[in-house]
Order: C-alpha cells, then structure tokens, then sequence
C-alpha cells in the first residue's frame, strides 16, 4: 500500500478557524491519498480569531516529517518585527524542497522569512497594501486567487484556501481526482477569475439591468468571436455602459474576462481530453493554436503539452 502524502498545517495564534479546517476537509476527501495533522509552535493550544482556542494534536516536530507544509491564516501582528523565535525554529524544522502552502495571510509568515523575496505571490486583497509595504522584496499579485511558483503556493482569502488545496490535488493526482473531491466537498472544482471580483465595488443602481445573463450567454459561445458589440447588443446596452457596468461587476473588462474564461475551458479540456492543441483552440475561440499557446503561457508559464501532462501523465503527447 502506498504512504499517503504528510501534510502538515501549522496554527499560530489568531487563526481563522474556518480556514484551520480545510486542509482537512479537502486532502481528507481525495480517498486516502493525504495524511493530514495540525500543529502549533510550540505544541500548545493556540488561539483563535473567534471566542474560542483550539488544541492541537501536535508540536513543531511534525514539520520535519511534511511533505506539505499549510499555513493558515493568522493575527499577522505576530510578524510585523519578523519572525517570533519559536515560529522561526518551528520553520527551520521544514525540510528542503518541501512544498509550502499558504491561505490568506499564511503568505505573511513566509514573507517574513524571506522565502518570497523576488517571488511571486498573492494575499487577501484588503492586506495588499500592508503586504508590500513591510515586504516590498515580494512581487505580490493581489488580483489572483492563487499563485502556483512550484514549491511555495500562496492563495487569497478564506474560500481560495479550497481553490489552492483542490489546484494541489489536481497536480498531484489529475483532475479526475480533484473533481471527486470538489464534488465531496460541494465546491467547484475550479473558480474563473481572480480576486478582482470579490473586493468591493460601487453597487450599480437597483434599476439598472447587469450583465449576468450575457456572461451566462457567452459562457455558451466560447468557441464564437464574442466582440463587445455582440456582448453589449445581447444585453441591450451601448459599449461604452455595458462596458462600465461589466467592469463594476466583475472587477475586470469583457475582454479579459473572455480570455480567462477561454484559458480556463482549454484547462479543462487539456486534462480531459486528447484533442489536438489547434482544434482545441478552436473550441474555445482562439484563432489559433498559436494563439492558445500564447495566453496559456501568459496565463500560468506553461505550454498545452506541458500542462496535459502535468495532469494527465508523462506519456501524454
């Protein structure tokens, strides 16, 4: 019988319960694959955000048997001055190479140790600022649900802590697995878009018609050109208000917002499916196969095959 995967997630005082308990509900989910313990620094109860603490199975010795290591969100005074000296030993116990996720204000703990310095990463978006200002080393992404840079992963706030679990799966496993486990956990098994959706936007006028049902519309005509006068013609508005009001919705233009929902069906369709790159484009209304080649990298640093076969084996061609 194979060794399931350690992950190991680290509480610190202040942590967001509800984020303390996805690792669990998600690893847990992926039918024995993942071995999940809690720990804290020092092998104490720790804190929370709420009116309760929590005890912890385990000290900062299980860090050194990890193969993923979760930090979970936490009360990130802790790190202003850096990294508090049990923290920072609890940290030195983390082998090389393992792999570190972050959810939420997780990231600032790595940041503090300097092991985001001149790496991308992402945040919650209302600590963006914070974020840069006592780390501006780090190249921070705010928009992002979450940032895949190899060994350290770091994801937004509390429901992208799923998101980020799930795209780990997902790597580890394809996504045949991360779909049962999504459907276990009654989550989708990929959310579009980034953070850009969920920080506050002026609300458009009760009286004034959105743009849902044309977003619904195109979802269905991915593979069709999709100018902005068709977009602007089915939900009856000029270019220039639907523009504004799509934008005031969705946090982003029609035109990105089409390409992220064209990379994220050729996603899909590249784990579950063999169809050839440029009749894959065609499907989702890329021109070309060049042209899917082009934002995929753009998108995740990667090509078509490259990612089929993070996803669907080394012998995929």
């Amino acid at each position: 019988m194979t060794t399931p995967h350690r992950v190991v997630v680290l509480a610190l005082d202040g942590v967001y319960a509800f984020e303390l308990g996805i690792p669990s509900r998600v690893f847990g989910s992926a039918g024995g694959r993942y071995e999940v313990l809690t720990c804290s620094a020092d092998g104490g109860p720790v804190t929370t955000n709420s009116d309760f603490s929590v005890t912890v199975g385990h000290g900062p010795e299980a860090l050194a048997t990890a193969d993923t290591v979760v930090l979970v969100p936490f009360d990130v005074s802790l790190v202003r001055r850096g990294l508090p000296p049990k923290l920072e030993a609890a940290l030195a116990a983390v082998p090389p190479g393992t792999r570190i996720v972050s959810i939420c204000t997780g990231a600032f703990v790595l940041a503090a140790a300097g092991r985001l310095d001149g790496r991308r990463a992402t945040t919650h978006w209302a600590l963006a600022d914070t974020f840069r200002a006592w780390f501006p080393a780090v190249d921070l992404d705010p928009d992002v649900l979450f940032v895949d840079d190899g060994d350290l992963l770091t994801s937004a706030g509390a429901a992208s802590g799923v998101d980020v679990c799930l795209h780990v799966v997902r790597r580890d496993h394809g996504a045949a697995v991360a779909n049962d486990v999504a459907r276990a956990c009654v989550v989708p098994p990929w959310r579009d878009g980034g953070q850009a959706q969920y920080i506050q936007q002026p609300v458009p006028e009760e009286q004034a018609s959105g743009t849902s049902a044309t977003r619904a519309w195109a979802l269905e005509r991915l593979h069709e050109p999709l100018s902005l006068t068709e977009l602007a013609g089915h939900a009856r508005m000029s270019r220039r208000t639907f523009a504004r009001r799509f934008g005031e919705e969705v946090g982003t233009s029609p035109g990105r917002w089409l390409i992220q929902q064209r990379v994220a069906r050729a996603r899909h369709l590249l784990e579950t499916t063999d169809l050839a790159v440029d009749d894959l484009a065609a499907q989702v209304g890329f021109a070309t196969g060049t042209s899917l080649r082009e934002h995929l990298h753009a998108a995740i640093g990667v090509t078509p095959l490259a990612y089929r076969r993070t996803f669907r084996g080394a012998g995929v061609e």
